[in-house]
């Protein structure tokens, strides 16, 4: 599957664009299970000294499922397709690097 492909599925479990206040319920969606990341991160620093070992890998992969889900339907209510060239940018600094993967 690719990232499109990966985009029309999550799509099919979203609420319809034209929903009411249907872009803050996925920006706040995202910041929700953004911060479920930071927690478990949190939690290993305080908890563990840091041992990312001790991280829970299922639990973090579904955690970072869930933040995929909220990227692809944020990105397809602004009619961006998941994989548009311009996403292929990233940036350290001031340099622009392009990805050719």
């Amino acid at each position: 599957m690719n990232m499109n492909e990966y985009q029309a599925a999550a799509l099919r479990t979203a609420s319809p664009k034209d929903k009411k206040d249907e872009v803050f319920h996925l920006v706040l969606g995202l910041c929700g299970e953004s911060g479920e990341i930071a927690e478990k991160v949190k939690k290993i620093v305080r908890d563990h000294g840091s041992d990312f070992s001790k991280l829970n890998k299922d639990d973090l992969v579904k955690e970072l499922g869930d933040v995929l889900w909220y990227v692809a339907v944020l990105a397809d209510h602004f009619d961006i397709a998941f994989e548009d060239p311009r996403g292929t940018k990233f940036r350290i600094g001031n340099r622009v690097y392009l990805y050719r993967g």
